[in-house]
């Protein structure tokens, strides 16, 4: 980016009407590509310290090198390659999967994932986890707006409620049966989580009793609860999604938690995915988070397949849905300036409890509250608001069965797709991967081969440049995503200008981005497929 390029940013930025109202602000500037879920944006100051109910805990970034303010007298975009760096690979996750011999037996080799924020805090979130008494891993990207609340929450539960959906009926027995005894559960999922990663402490109790409760609800099935896949992610969505809006309606004594259960249910949060298990791949979508494979075919070229839909203004399925759903005489008003009641981009998201109870109960509700305004909760009914609820947490859900030449998984919330395309995005991925391997000298051996040797061997092969590339996908990705010219280059003074935009501004140019990239085990795929 020029400098006259990264000057009008900064003049643009002081020369807009900024319209103050209570709690909301507006903007009479307002961006080509709108990235703004919420119509109405509130303000993001939160009045709790910390070990309160405050979202500040949650994960934040470095914030050195960012301008608070484009009223800043000595305002400057520069940043050093080492700074880049730092911002960009702050949030960095990498696993290997390897058994107790530390052999990779899995279909799923290894994963990277990072996040950039826009948002202060950031509103995005990412889970990941492997099954410990079911089969398989699950890898989640959760897209909140109007704050992060819903998606902290959604981050921390779904993946408990998609596992003990897929649990038989004796081993929920015996979950059922320590805890009435107050005797230790063993755990349903390993997780893998950054050091930064936080959760809500002060609820984890009464997550875990609404957990139970749906637990038991599966007991008392008359028969084996015996959920498909995909009737399991499902189910688990629409049931966290209840929850969510039960949990607000219900009397609590305790200020702190409820405070959070009504920051849960006013903010809202789009959530993808993906649950694999040797060669099945199922990817849950609701909302506006993206899923896309990447795939070798036999040529050597690269091809793209999305797994998931975009559930918004623009897709077809979700209209004739929503008119399905609503009566005639609403057609016109469902989807106003492509946003669903003229409000919501997304047209499926946990919370956002705003469009799916009626008024009425939306009025109780915060009537019995307390002061709401200081949590930035703010009743608004839209015009039209008729026939609710206008919003769903249902998923769609893919089956993919793996082949040898399905490669990786990329799942991301809409901050990324925004800037790339999904071919782009697996070009990316490709392309990285072959200059990973370029850079990386096959280990020639002198004999005899000592300990001391392969020392030295290994250091040579890190001094010749690897350093100088991200190691983790999901920052290279990240990278261009912020940085990349009209040519798809990164411009270093691009990056420097995206990564130091004020809060006040930040917003209007680029989204949060979280991505976590899968990769396959191709081995264990065609071992899979000799053996069957």
């Amino acid at each position: 980016m020029s400098r006259t390029v990264s000057s009008w940013i900064l003049s643009s930025a002081r020369s807009s009407i900024i319209l103050q109202g209570k709690g909301r602000c507006y903007s009479i500037r307002i961006p080509t590509r709108n990235r703004i879920k919420w119509k109405l944006v509130f303000s993001k100051t939160y009045p709790y310290s910390a070990g309160s109910c405050s979202l500040d805990r949650t994960f934040s970034f470095p914030k050195a090198f960012r301008h608070t303010s484009t009223e800043e007298e000595h305002f400057s975009f520069q940043l050093s390659p080492a700074q880049i760096n730092d911002i960009l690979r702050a949030g960095e996750l990498s696993h290997r999967t390897l058994d107790l011999h530390g052999r990779n037996t899995s279909s799923v080799l290894r994963f990277e994932s990072n996040q950039l924020a826009s948002n202060s805090p950031i509103e995005d979130r990412r889970s990941a986890a492997t099954c410990l008494q079911t089969a398989g891993m699950m890898f989640g990207v959760f897209d909140g707006h109007a704050g992060a609340a819903c998606a902290q929450a959604v981050s921390e539960r779904l993946l408990h409620y998609i596992a003990v959906s897929l649990l038989p009926r004796q081993s929920l027995e015996e979950i059922e049966l320590a805890v009435e005894a107050m005797k230790p559960v063993r755990p349903i999922l390993q997780w893998h989580r950054h050091p930064n990663d936080v959760e809500y402490q002060e609820i984890t109790s009464q997550y875990f009793e609404n957990l139970r409760v749906y637990w038991q609800h599966l007991l008392d099935l008359d028969a084996e609860p015996g959920f498909s896949l995909e009737e399991a992610m499902i189910c688990a969505f629409k049931r966290l999604d209840s929850d969510i809006s039960l949990e607000v309606q219900a009397p609590q004594e305790n200020e702190l938690m409820r405070n959070i259960a009504l920051q849960v249910a006013f903010s809202g949060a789009t959530a993808c995915v993906a649950h694999i298990d040797g060669v099945h791949l199922h990817v849950a979508n609701t909302g506006d988070c993206r899923a896309v494979l990447g795939v070798r075919e036999e040529d050597g070229t690269w091809s793209t397949l999305p797994l998931t839909r975009d559930h918004n203004a623009y897709d077809e399925f979700e209209i004739r849905r929503l008119k399905r759903e609503h009566p005639r005489s609403e057609e016109k008003t469902l989807f106003v300036n492509d946003r669903l009641l003229g409000i919501l981009m997304p047209s499926r998201a946990f919370g956002d409890v705003q469009l799916k109870w009626s008024k009425e109960l939306q009025h109780s509700v915060l009537e019995n509250s307390c002061d709401v305004e200081a949590l930035n909760i703010y009743q608004y009914v839209p015009p039209n608001y008729h026939t609710p609820p206008y919003l769903t947490a249902e998923p769609e859900v893919t089956y993919h069965k793996l082949r040898s030449k399905d490669k990786f998984l990329v799942i991301a919330s809409d901050g990324l797709w925004e800037m790339l395309s999904n071919e782009k995005v697996v070009q990316l991925v490709a392309g990285h991967l072959t200059e990973l391997n370029m850079q990386k000298p096959p280990l020639t051996f002198k004999k005899p081969v000592n300990l001391g040797y392969m020392h030295n061997l290994l250091l040579q092969r890190k001094s010749k440049g690897l350093a100088s590339l991200d190691q983790n996908i999901a920052t290279h990705l990240i990278r261009h995503a912020i940085g990349s010219n009209e040519y798809g280059e990164v411009d270093p003074e691009k990056l420097a200008a995206m990564l130091t935009l004020p809060e006040d501004l930040a917003r209007m140019y680029r989204d949060d981005i979280t991505v976590t990239v899968v990769y396959f085990n191709s081995e264990t795929i065609e071992d899979y497929y000799r053996n069957h």
